[in-house]
C-alpha cells in the first residue's frame, strides 16, 4: 500500500475485548478500509484470560496499535464478573437485566475510546453491541449507541468544531449466527476468541454460562464446530 493511500484511510478505535463480536467488528473496520486502533480494557473481570485472546487477534489482524487500559472497577463490585458473586449457569430466558451486567461499563468504554479517538483525530468508534442474542444489557440496546453518539459531538473539541464522531455497532442487529457467519466472510480466526463468564485458571471455558450458551448455540446453528472448544477426534 501506498503511503498516499493511508492520507485518505479514516482511522478507527475498535473495542476489543477477546470475544467473538470484538474480533468480527476490528475485521469489520479493516474492510470498511479504515485504519484500526484496537482498544482493550483490563477492568478486574474474572475472565481476564479474554485480554490474551485479545492481544493475538490484534496481533494477527495488524491493528496498528493495540492498546490496554487499566481500570479497576473490581474495587466497585455490583456484578458477578467484578465480584465474589457467582456467575450463573444454565439458567432459563428471562427479559430481567442478569447479574452479569457491569454497572455503566459500554458508557465507560466508549468514553475511554472517544477519548484515545479524539487525540489521534479518528473519528469512528467501533463497538460489538449486540440487541438480538444478548443478555439483556441497557448498554448494547440502539438507544444507547445513537444517544452516546450525539454526547460524543457535544462534548468534544473535535465535534464542537465540526469534525463529527460516528460509532459504529456492526453487529446491532445480527444474532450470533449471522456474527458468525460475517466474521467467518472476512477471514476472523474464531480459535482465537474467547467467551466464556467464568473460565478455569488455563482459559477453558465453563461451557455453562450465558455467553458460552449463546456462542454454542450460534456454532449449532450453522452445523459447525466451535473452533475455539476441544472436540473428540
Amino acid at each position: 500500500m501506498e503511503a498516499n493511500d493511508l492520507v485518505f484511510r479514516p482511522k478507527a478505535v475498535v473495542l476489543l475485548s477477546g470475544g467473538m463480536d470484538s474480533a468480527v467488528c476490528l475485521a469489520w473496520a479493516k474492510a470498511q478500509g479504515m485504519i484500526p486502533y484496537a482498544l482493550s480494557i483490563r477492568y478486574g473481570q474474572r475472565h481476564s484470560w479474554e485480554l490474551q485472546c485479545a492481544s493475538k487477534i490484534a496481533n494477527q489482524s495488524e491493528a496498528t496499535r493495540h492498546l490496554i487500559l487499566d481500570l479497576d472497577l473490581r474495587s466497585m463490585g455490583g456484578s458477578a464478573l467484578t465480584d465474589t458473586i457467582p456467575v450463573p449457569k444454565n439458567t432459563p430466558a428471562s427479559d430481567a437485566i442478569p447479574i452479569t451486567y457491569v454497572p455503566a461499563r459500554n458508557t465507560v468504554f466508549l468514553s475511554l475510546a472517544l477519548a484515545w479517538a479524539e487525540t489521534l483525530q479518528a473519528h469512528d468508534l467501533v463497538i460489538g453491541v449486540n440487541s438480538v442474542d444478548y443478555s439483556g444489557y441497557p448498554d448494547c440496546r440502539p438507544a444507547f449507541i445513537q444517544t452516546f453518539n450525539q454526547l460524543a459531538n457535544l462534548a468534544t473539541r473535535e465535534g464542537v468544531e465540526g469534525r463529527s464522531f460516528q460509532i459504529h455497532a456492526p453487529l446491532q442487529h445480527l444474532d450470533k449466527a449471522g456474527i458468525i457467519q460475517l466474521g467467518l466472510s472476512l477471514g476472523v480466526d474464531f480459535s482465537q476468541t474467547h467467551s466464556c463468564y467464568d473460565p478455569q485458571e488455563e482459559g477453558a471455558a465453563c461451557g455453562a454460562c450465558d455467553a458460552c450458551r449463546l456462542r454454542e448455540q450460534g456454532f449449532a446453528q450453522l452445523g459447525i464446530a466451535d473452533p475455539a472448544r476441544p472436540h473428540p477426534a
